[in-house]
């Protein structure tokens, strides 16, 4: 885009005397930006493919191309928020460095052994990720550290040393090191990492102490290997990234969306925890959805962003996402629970599926029509992109049904191919089937709607919950298209599509504090807790997580902290997470604690018995700065001519599902809808980086936010 047309854009404002804050975040197809002004909240956006050889380069494109539309300097940038998939693809497809594991003498198969569950007890070809520390690059050590924390025998130091000098030979660059019962005294793994630094001062090191400090030895192991493994590869994208937004004039600071939707300077995510940044994406989104939805007052909200290659689906209760302290990675099978790398690290809980626009759609040998998980991404892509895709995909359907214009695709900077889509469809699905094209195009839609609908209602029965009670807010570049025909599949009859929709992942980095979360293992009977001992692992816990909120910039009088206490039923496996009371916690808190444990749990598990003794295990503590003042102005302008009355810009011919044919329907442009005025379905809303498919027995109106919010009657 060039800067003269930028310019008269922004109308020739100059910014030398604004701060302005940009948010970028990489998907699997495209890479979002956007570009707020604190104080005015005037923002700008800008979506660009994907580069996945190199992400730097789609992103330092689509950050210059942000800059010339805003008419900005990068000077008077004075942050930019980042969320990326350089760790998740590391680990995906194994890119990573050759790293090696220091152990605790009888620990050396951990990561094989695993925790003896299958994810899967019928299938008789199970399988699990490969490790990523091979068993010759595993080294067992002398010394024991017991439960409590005591040493019942000292650190062998000639066993440590010997396995540095096999790692010389063996080109690792980075270790984990991951010894017994190390959450209860880190003293052992310390000294293990200064006899490392001594003899090999270059080697990049992860303490399980500082990675997952929590009981759990196969799930601590692994979050250590994984945070071992990406490592080396963070470091360098975020160095090369900071150097190449140097050279561009960019002075603030660089940050890092952490996948349990904080956000961390990116020295901090780098050299401390880098696996945290794992699943950073999707938890962008989210914050996005809560943001927005506090706007426009609504508290309970089904978050639904779909891209190019995903889905991902969230609860909201009262504003807030739900949190997890354990997801996974690397899965065999994508989408089963149990079949990939355990990582024990805070994380938005969402559930993400092989559904986005760039999925790919096929007839099995069964003749059944088949959408997903396996995606175009951004290379070559969907066919209509017109870049050696050959396959049908999502988008290629929207295509055909009427939801796309081939013309005004990302404002008409790419045009779509409805040919090559068509062509692609008609050999892998309508011929197979004996169909039309659009009737194949109308199925593909369906399936994947269908898919998705699947996935939420077992997400939302997982949370004890009923999906009526829920508003979707829909967001993502495929999000909007497929919006209200989920909805009405899960019975939700208000749908929120937020402005510049197809962005909105990128706008969440910008809404994120500063944050920090911190977990210690201590055991004990909810009855007899040493309440002394906790209440010192909390200060201290404090003290740690206010360090990093220092390095972020947030004041000490601004840092709020918050604890929670992960507990469970005496002789039960598994814990849930139960927040603890403000204020001193001691034995005059135990009524409370109780009361809050069987609320929990009754609410997941529809029944409470509590007559039963409560175990705590582990203790949790979150820090947070302020969250920044949300105001938006966006700035974004459609390219062609003007609405006409009330935003109208034309008629399209498009499927409507619930009348299960192809009809009539009004095209609006989004950026010239009145506020308040109501339109009846079916219809089309457009904005560049996005359509709203509206479909019959709807009506949809723009409030004072900008939102489009959308009413489905029965």
């Amino acid at each position: 885009m060039s800067s003269t047309r930028s310019c008269k854009t922004a109308r020739g404002r100059k910014a030398s005397a604004e701060t302005w804050i940009a948010g970028i975040d990489i998907g699997g197809t495209f890479t979002d930006l956007t570009l707020w002004q604190e104080g005015a909240g005037r923002i700008y956006s800008e979506k660009v493919l994907t580069t996945p050889s190199d992400p730097s380069e789609g992103t330092l494109r689509g950050f210059r191309s942000l800059l010339d539309k805003a008419c900005v300097s990068a000077e008077n940038v004075k942050a930019v928020v980042h969320a990326t998939t350089v760790a998740t693809n590391a680990v995906i497809e194994r890119k990573g460095p050759r790293i090696g594991l220091i152990t605790t003498s009888g620990f050396r198969d951990v990561l094989e052994l695993g925790t003896g569950l299958r994810y899967d007890i019928y299938d008789l070809y199970i399988a699990y990720p490969e490790p990523l520390v091979p068993r010759a690059r595993r080294f067992e050590v002398g010394g024991r550290i017991d439960p409590k924390g005591n040493e019942v025998a000292p650190l062998a130091v000639q066993d440590i040393e010997q396995a540095v000098n096999q790692f010389k030979g063996m080109d690792v660059r980075s270790v984990a090191i991951c010894l017994l019962h190390s959450y209860a005294n880190p003293r052992h793994e310390q000294e293990a990492a200064r006899v490392i630094e001594r003899i090999c001062p270059g080697l990049s090191l992860s303490l399980s102490s500082r990675v997952a400090s929590e009981a759990r030895e196969y799930e601590r192991t692994v979050t250590t290997a994984v945070d071992a493994y990406v490592k080396p590869l963070v470091e360098n994208y975020l160095d090369r990234l900071s150097r190449e937004l140097r050279k561009k004039g960019f002075r603030g600071g660089l940050f890092i969306m952490l996948s349990h939707g904080g956000i961390a300077r990116a020295e901090d995510a780098a050299k401390v925890f880098p696996v945290r940044m794992i699943e950073s994406g999707p938890a962008a989104g989210v914050l996005a959805a809560g943001a927005l939805g506090r706007l426009a007052r609504r508290t309970n909200l089904l978050s639904f962003d779909m891209g190019g290659t995903t889905a991902k689906l969230c609860l909201i209760r009262d504003g807030e996402p739900a949190m997890a302290h354990e997801f996974e990675v690397a899965r065999v099978h994508r989408f089963k629970r149990g079949s990939g790398y355990p990582l024990r690290v805070p994380a938005i809980e969402l559930i993400e599926i092989g559904a986005g626009g760039g999925s790919t759609a096929r007839v099995d040998r069964l003749g059944l029509l088949k959408v997903g998980p396996e995606s175009a991404g951004a290379e070559p892509g969907p066919a209509c992109y017109g870049r050696g895709g050959e396959h049908p995909t999502v988008t290629d359907a929207n295509l055909l049904l009427g939801y796309l214009d081939p013309v005004y695709f990302l404002g008409g900077d790419m045009p779509l191919d409805a040919d090559a889509a068509r062509r692609a469809i008609t050999k892998h699905c309508a011929a197979p089937l004996g169909v039309s094209a659009e009737q194949a195009a109308a199925g593909i839609y369906s399936v994947v709607c269908e898919n998705m609908a699947d996935a939420a209602r077992v997400h939302i029965a997982e949370q004890g919950e009923d999906p009526r009670r829920f508003v979707l807010m829909a967001f993502g570049g495929a999000g909007p298209l497929h919006a209200c025909a989920l909805a009405r599949k899960l019975r939700i009859r208000e749908v929120i599509c937020p402005t510049g929709a197809g962005v909105i992942s990128s706008l969440g980095q910008l809404t994120a504090p500063p944050a920090f979360d911190l977990v210690r293992t201590i055991y004990g009977s909810l009855d007899s807790l040493d309440w002394s001992a906790l209440r010192s692992l909390r200060d201290e816990m404090a003290g740690e997580a206010g360090k990093y909120l220092k390095f972020a910039g947030v004041q000490p009088k601004q840092m709020v902290f918050s604890c929670a206490a992960d507990m469970r039923c005496k002789g039960q496996g598994y814990d849930i997470r139960v927040p603890l009371p403000v204020g001193v916690l001691g034995p005059a808190r135990v009524p409370l604690i109780r009361r809050n444990f069987w609320n929990e749990y009754k609410r997941l598990y529809g029944r409470s018995v509590a007559e039963v003794e409560l175990e705590i295990v582990n203790l949790r503590l979150t820090a947070r700065g302020p969250r920044p003042a949300l105001r938006l102005d966006w700035q974004n302008q459609d390219r062609r001519q003007p609405g006409g009355k009330a935003g109208l810009v034309g008629k399209r011919r498009m499927f409507v599902q619930e009348a299960g044919g192809f009809r009539q329907a009004s095209v609006y442009s989004r950026y010239h809808l009145e506020a308040g005025a109501k339109h009846q379905g079916p219809a089309l809303v457009e904005e560049r980086e996005s359509t709203v498919v509206i479909g019959g027995r709807s009506w949809f109106e723009t409030d004072s936010q900008g939102n489009l919010l959308i009413h489905l009657e029965s």
